[in-house]
């Protein structure tokens, strides 16, 4: 079975790939799961966070940012010591930031998911890559989300960082043209 050429040998990243990473979500608690993860792999191998993701779960409540939203200093510093996540405090201090803004996106646009799909109007941009060489760290299309979100206050979500979360939520598909998950 031909996968795409990024997928290692991992079972974690195998399983990502052949049932999560391209699939469009809509569900804002999905996508606020996946804007966590994709900040704390800043500098990191995906593979580290895949396997820290049961973690962050636990760690981050079940990613419901309105609880997140409500950490405070007691829970910073319980995080910090919490060896199921990645321990870097701008990273723990950005997530707890971003999720009191994701909770504003969500009360001005009614969720994040009609937010964040208006980037690509609201449908997958289907790519037609041959190999993992040609396809780009950040379009055009992440550089105008980066933007708007640093504008709103985010942290980690570099136009770099939101294009794989526009990978990994669907919102492009970038399934090299030879791998089975191509056409889903």
């Amino acid at each position: 079975m031909k996968r795409c050429e990024w997928v290692g040998r991992h079972p974690l990243e195998i399983a990502y790939h052949d049932t999560e990473w391209g699939v469009p979500v809509h569900d804002d608690r999905v996508l606020f799961e996946f804007l966590i993860l994709e900040g704390a792999q800043a500098g990191l191998n995906w593979l580290t966070v895949l396997k820290k993701r049961e973690g962050y779960r636990a760690a981050f409540a079940g990613f419901d940012p309105a609880a997140v939203a409500r950490f405070g200093d007691a829970d910073v510093a319980a995080l910090l010591e919490n060896p199921g996540i990645v321990r870097n405090r701008l990273k723990v201090e950005s997530a707890i930031k971003n999720a009191r803004g994701f909770l504003k996106i969500q009360e001005e646009y009614g969720s994040f998911d009609a937010y964040v799909w208006r980037f690509v109007e609201g449908a997958p941009v289907v790519n037609r890559w041959r190999t993992l060489a040609e396809l780009p760290a950040q379009t055009p299309a992440s550089e105008r989300m980066s933007k708007d979100l640093k504008k709103r206050g985010f942290n980690f979500v570099g136009p770099t960082i939101c294009y794989a979360f526009m990978q990994a939520v669907g919102m492009v598909n970038d399934h090299t043209v030879d791998c089975f998950r191509y056409r889903f």
